[in-house]
């Protein structure tokens, strides 16, 4: 049956949408920046395409280094202010924040959708979880600041393009209610217009948000270094991340640093199959592009053939296209595990990595079709990477060792727990693990030593909301852990020599 795209989705229909909701952040064919309270038409603006469809969406503003520069003193104007204002007024106005967010709820989740590929399912639920878990601060947060003050300059925010809202604009909304002015870059990759959208409603209600542009080497000075900055949170990649925390040490700077891990799914002694068939899709939710995604399965040797049993009937039924195809203009937008990569570099690295894995040795086991997916009539597919699942990666290639961020599945097969721990904890450190095993007593044994975060039994773990902690081991985190009142404490002054829970270079210390 040939698909249509749904009416009123198209970027153009999003974008005069962006026009009449906020006309002072959308010029035209283009965003403006945020800084010193006003929304100004400068910065270099980009090509930018839609990774569902190839077709062009607004790019980001880049602006220049000495632009930066003179934001962030800016910032630190407003966070000289805003530290002042008592809380009472603060929680109003980011509660004002959230219901304007919730107004725009659809117009916010059609942006994430044609900027950076979320099915619309997918897309809302991170519009809400933003919503819900912020309001969830708004109502319990005089406790949390009991004895505690606002930071001495803004919090920097730099974060990967994957949750705009529920982690970059969530930790914003968060950060400016403990007493904070906040910076936010947009992400390179995509998300501009939702986050113009989402600051242009937090600044009306008088929120002392300031959103820039631009490369990470352009902005970096800025953003990381600047002396104004009193707190670095950062969420990406472990080759960004690493500069930023050579940078944020170095400086003795507060900082929350999130990086990728290889997050495993350990099988042993299993036998309740069933359940792990019905877990499979929700673990390729938006491809797999988020950071406590499960690309690797370590499973016991002897239980292979009933692991293959189980995952592969899942993984082929998964519901991959374009996220606003539709049979019949009335229909609503389709339920989907994923759409695009969120871009086509992306994707053909992806594909090329597959390639050369299996080159070296690597078995494929399953590869999905662009013939069950659903797509329209002749659309760009350059953006897509259809579900593969390759057994032994060879040690030379980077699907070996590294989170692929995409529908890319690898496994590895061992005899022994030793085995098994080793390869569970094959990338030092990761945010989350999983271990599916009958015997209670054997995960409680094994669990404390695979190294993650957060360890499942037999069902995966998430980031969290509200009162659930969040971070890191090894190599995936750098300082302060977040989550629930944690979250707080990263971005306030507490007691004279107060040690926050964190992963630091002195000294690890858990909640």
């Amino acid at each position: 049956m040939s698909l249509v795209e749904k009416p009123g989705t198209a970027w153009d229909d999003a974008w005069r949408r962006c026009l009449a909701v906020a006309p002072e952040a959308f010029r035209d064919d283009r965003v403006l920046n945020l800084w010193a309270a006003a929304w100004r038409p400068d910065g270099r603006p980009l090509p930018a395409t839609s990774p569902v469809d190839g077709s062009p969406i607004a790019g980001a503003p880049r602006l220049d280094r000495d632009t930066a520069r003179r934001a962030v003193r800016a910032c630190l104007d407003q966070h000289r202010a805003w530290r002042h204002v008592p809380l009472a007024e603060r929680r109003a106005r980011v509660a004002a924040t959230l219901d304007a967010l919730t107004e725009h709820r659809e117009l916010l989740a059609l942006l994430l959708v044609r900027e950076i590929g979320k099915p619309w399912r997918l897309a809302q639920a991170d519009v809400d979880r933003a919503i819900d878990g912020v309001r969830w601060y708004v109502d319990g947060i005089e406790p949390m600041l009991t004895g505690r003050a606002p930071l001495d300059g803004p919090v920097s925010n730099i974060a990967s393009w994957n949750y705009p809202m529920s982690v970059l604009v969530h930790a914003v909304l968060v950060q400016a209610l403990a007493g904070n002015a906040v910076v936010a870059k947009t992400p390179t990759d995509g998300g501009v217009a939702c986050l113009t959208l989402a600051c242009a409603l937090a600044a009306r209600e008088g929120l002392p948000v300031t959103l820039l542009s631009g490369s990470g080497g352009e902005l970096s000075e800025a953003l990381v270094r600047a002396p104004e900055i009193g707190c670095v949170s950062f969420v990406g990649g472990r080759d960004t991340g690493a500069a930023v925390a050579t940078a944020v040490t170095d400086l003795g700077k507060r900082h929350v640093l999130e990086q990728e891990g290889l997050n495993t799914w350990g099988i042993w002694n299993f036998t309740d199959w069933t359940a792990f068939t019905a877990v499979v899709p929700k673990l390729f939710d938006y491809g797999k592009q988020r950071c406590t995604a499960y690309p690797r399965f370590v499973v016991q040797r002897e239980l292979f053939d009933e692991f293959l049993a189980a995952y592969l009937p899942a993984v082929r039924g998964l519901r991959i296209g374009h996220p606003l195809a539709v049979s019949d203009p009335a229909d609503p937008l389709p339920e989907l595990d994923f759409g695009p990569v969120i871009n086509a570099a992306k994707a053909k690295d992806l594909t090329d990595q597959v390639a050369e894995a299996v080159d070296r040795g690597a078995v494929p086991l399953h590869r999905g079709s662009p013939a069950d997916a659903r797509f329209l009539p002749g659309q760009d597919t350059s953006s897509y990477v259809h579900p593969v699942t390759l057994l032994n990666p060879p040690p030379s290639s980077p699907l070996h060792h590294a989170e692929p961020f995409g529908p890319v599945d690898t496994i590895v097969l061992v005899d022994t727990e030793a085995e098994l721990l080793a390869a569970m904890n094959a990338s030092n450190g990761a945010l989350v693990a999983t271990l599916s095993t009958d015997d209670e007593a054997t995960f409680a044994r094994l669990a404390p030593q695979i190294r993650a975060f957060k360890v499942g039994h037999g069902k995966p773990r998430s980031r969290g909301d509200r009162d659930e902690l969040f971070g890191g081991f090894g190599a995936s985190w750098r300082g302060a852990f977040v989550g629930g009142k944690l979250l707080v404490r990263a971005v306030t002054r507490g007691p004279a020599g107060e040690r926050l829970p964190g992963n630091f270079p002195e000294y690890q210390l858990m909640p």
